[in-house]
C-alpha cells in the first residue's frame, strides 16, 4: 500500500498504442502535458488511488538476466536521467505494442508519469507510473450556438478507475525494484503482467499468505464442497481465517492439526496441496509469517452462503467458525427424499 498525501506529478506524457495483430499503429507525443489546476487535481488521485489498497508487490523477472528485462531497463534509464523521459516513454509504448499479438488486446492511451513524494513502508521515494486506458465512456457535452444551448455525445476517459497500471518505485530490496500493479480488465492479465512487465510476486509474507489462502479456497471448493457439502466447506474457510487471525506465524503441520479432526482430511489436504503446487508452478513454505493486510483483504472476498435449490439461503458468519458445527445440522428426510438443514437458536434478531 502507498500513501499519496504528499505525492505530486513531475512529468506526464500521453501516447497511443496500436495493436500488432490487426496492424493499427502507435501515435507518439513530442511534448509533456502542461496541466491546468482542475485537470491536475483530478488526474493525480485518479492515477494513484488504486494503489492505496494494493497489498502485494512484484519484482522484475527474466529467464536469463534481470538486466535484460525491458521495463526494468527503461525505468532505470528514467530514474538515472530524467531528461531522457520523453524518448524512453516512446520505447515503453513500442515494447507494449510488441506484446499486442492478439485480437483480444485493445488499443488505447498510454500515460507515462513521473511521481514525486510517494510513501511506501515509511519511506518517501519517486516512482514511474505506466497506465493503459482501454475503455472510453460516453458523456454529454453542452454548448452554446446561435443563442441556444445544444448537446452532443463525446467519448472520454472515465475518472473512476484506470484499466491497467503499474507503479515502479525507485526503491529496492534484495529482490530489486518494488512494483505495484492493478488490472481491471483481467481477461488479458498475462499480457500485462508476464509479457509486458515480466514481473513476479515478491518472496515475502504477503505472497506466502496469499498463496496459502488461495490453496485453502481451492481445496474447499474442489474437495470439501464436492465431497461433503457447502457446510463443511464454509466451516473450513471460517476456521482457516480464524487461524490466520490468531497466529503471527503459520506452521503447516500445526494448521492441519487445529483445523482437521480426522487424518483422512489431512491426507486429502496434503494430496491437494501437491496438485495445487504443480498446477501453479510454486512451492508453498511449511512455515511463514502472516501478512495481516492480506488476510483482511481475502476475508472480504470469501462468501459463506449456502444456496439451496428451494430458493433458500443460509448465511454463515465467517467470524464464528464453531457456530456451523454447533448450531447447524445436515440430514436426509426419507419421506420427502430431500436433504435438510436444522438450525438451532434461542431468539430471532
Amino acid at each position: 500500500m502507498i500513501s499519496r498525501k504528499n505525492a505530486s506529478i513531475s512529468k506526464f506524457i500521453i501516447h497511443k498504442v496500436g495493436n500488432k495483430f490487426n496492424d493499427t499503429k502507435n501515435a507518439f507525443s513530442e511534448k509533456l502535458v502542461d496541466f491546468d489546476e482542475a485537470s491536475y487535481d483530478l488526474m493525480l488521485p485518479f492515477l494513484l488511488r488504486p494503489f492505496g489498497s494494493v497489498v502485494q508487490s512484484y519484482r522484475f523477472n527474466h529467464h536469463a538476466n534481470i538486466s535484460l528485462n525491458e521495463i526494468n531497463s527503461y525505468s532505470t534509464q528514467i530514474f538515472n536521467d530524467e531528461e531522457a523521459f520523453i524518448d524512453v516513454s516512446k520505447h515503453i509504448v513500442t515494447h507494449l505494442y510488441e506484446q499486442s499479438t492478439s485480437a483480444q488486446i485493445k488499443t488505447g492511451d498510454v500515460l507515462v508519469v513521473m511521481f514525486e513524494g510517494i510513501e511506501f513502508n515509511e519511506i518517501t521515494t519517486n516512482a514511474l507510473g505506466i497506465f493503459k486506458i482501454e475503455s472510453k465512456v460516453n458523456f454529454f457535452q453542452t454548448y452554446l450556438e446561435n443563442n441556444s444551448y445544444d448537446v452532443l455525445v463525446q467519448k472520454g476517459i472515465s475518472s473512476k478507475k484506470v484499466d491497467k497500471g503499474c507503479l515502479i518505485l525507485n526503491q529496492t530490496d534484495t529482490e530489486g525494484n518494488i512494483i505495484l500493479s492493478v488490472d481491471n480488465n483481467s481477461y488479458d492479465a498475462q499480457y500485462w503482467l508476464n509479457q509486458f512487465l515480466n514481473i513476479k510476486y515478491a518472496d515475502d509474507a504477503n505472497n506466502h499468505t496469499q498463496q496459502y489462502i488461495e490453496l485453502c479456497k481451492e481445496f474447499s471448493t474442489e474437495i470439501l464442497k464436492t465431497t461433503y457439502g457447502a457446510q463443511e466447506q464454509n466451516t473450513f474457510l471460517a476456521k482457516t481465517i480464524d487461524f490466520f487471525k490468531e497466529n503471527e506465524v503459520v506452521n503447516v503441520e500445526r494448521f492441519k492439526d487445529e483445523i482437521f479432526e480426522e487424518d483422512k482430511h489431512k491426507n486429502l489436504f496434503d494430496d491437494y496441496k501437491k496438485t495445487f503446487e504443480g498446477e501453479q508452478n510454486l512451492v508453498i513454505r511449511n512455515q511463514f509469517d502472516v501478512a495481516e493486510a492480506v488476510v483482511n483483504k481475502e476475508k472480504k472476498k470469501i462468501k459463506t452462503d449456502i444456496k439451496l435449490d428451494t430458493n433458500i439461503q443460509i448465511k454463515l458468519d465467517i467470524d464464528a467458525p464453531e457456530a456451523s458445527s454447533e448450531y447447524l445440522e445436515r440430514g436426509y428426510d426419507d419421506e420427502k427424499k430431500m436433504h435438510y438443514y436444522k438450525v438451532f437458536f434461542n431468539v430471532e434478531n
